[in-house]
């Protein structure tokens, strides 16, 4: 008897459509059975405020979780920033596939770099972590710049360049590369002066902790690289006690001698919108031989910049 196909919970954007099709595959690869893509509508799909209004974190993810505690399909994808930082004891986090560029791009009119922006160039993102970061960035390099909230898929956002409201937009690179447009991309923002979000440009598969063949199965994606600079990232972010609609950037980098990876390096930074107050600090530790390893990287850093005075800025209180 053939098997029935896995059900594959998934939001209903294009860029979301993408990322799971490509995982389908690869799950109809390893397992030789179908994979059916069910489109779920998320809170953060439907709803119009700013993702700091609505709290960021969980938005995209609820519903889907909801419809895996429901059995209405197997398994889900998520981009892994959306995800909070606790895991639900009922699912498991059983794959976390390579990672894409984490890098952030902009897109702006005429081509123009980040540097080439005219004086009070209005810079779209719905981020504040980006905010916060462009805005230093710009002065830096003697700009100023309105940094302008928005929402909406890429065609939305890119659009407010296209029709003249916005000077430029900036955007994940690992979006644009998996819907194939990374040709409209004017500059890659280097991670030296944007970090991106936690988990930036990773994917998460999550299933039902209790389906052992299911879990081992799309373990089979996992890459054990990406899961240790995700974790360290991740960690951070908990031990900050923020979600990811708070101004928080995060990169975990796996270094090595050109044989081997021998250490990974993290680095996090916090700041004030406005781009006026910044911590930003890293730690190097050896490569993570296991998730504590990878987490306690993350918390090291963390109190690093809670003793710098990183709570403050995100107006929040440490504990």
């Amino acid at each position: 008897m053939t098997e029935r196909a896995l059900r594959l919970g998934t939001r209903r954007s294009k860029l979301a459509m993408a990322q799971s099709g490509q995982v389908a595959e690869a799950v109809r690869r390893l397992t030789g059975r179908d994979v059916e893509l069910v489109e779920i509508t998320t809170y953060g799909d439907v709803s119009r405020e700013h993702l700091a209004q609505i709290g960021g974190t969980g938005v995209f993810v609820a519903a889907l979780r909801e419809a895996l505690a429901r059995g209405e399909v197997d398994f889900a994808v998520h981009s892994l920033k959306d995800l909070p930082t606790t895991q639900p004891d009922e699912l498991a986090l059983a794959a976390v596939p390579k990672r894409e560029d984490p890098r952030d791009v902009l897109v702006a009119r005429e081509g123009l770099t980040f540097e080439q922006l005219p004086n009070g160039a209005r810079v779209g993102t719905g981020s504040p972590r980006r905010m916060a970061q462009l805005n230093a960035y710009a002065r830096t390099h003697g700009l100023t710049i309105e940094t302008v909230p928005i929402r909406g898929n890429v065609d939305t956002r890119i659009g407010f360049v296209r029709n003249g409201e916005l000077d430029a937009v900036v955007l994940a690179a690992a979006g644009l590369n998996r819907i194939g447009r990374t040709d409209e991309v004017t500059d890659f923002l280097s991670v030296d002066f944007v970090l991106p979000a936690p988990g930036q440009g990773a994917l998460a598969i999550e299933c039902a902790a209790d389906d052992a063949h299911l879990v081992a199965a799309l373990a089979e994606l996992d890459d054990p690289h990406t899961r240790a600079a995700v974790t360290a990232e991740r960690a951070l972010l908990a031990a900050l006690e923020a979600g990811c609609s708070a101004p928080v950037g995060a990169l975990a980098d796996l270094l090595g001698d050109g044989q081997a990876v021998t250490e990974m390096r993290l680095r996090g930074v916090v700041g004030t919108i406005d781009g006026s107050s910044l911590v930003q600090l890293s730690t190097t530790g050896p490569v993570p031989t296991s998730h504590g390893d990878a987490a306690a990287l993350g918390r090291e850093l963390a109190d690093e910049m809670l003793a710098k005075g990183a709570a403050g800025l995100m107006g929040e209180r440490a504990h």
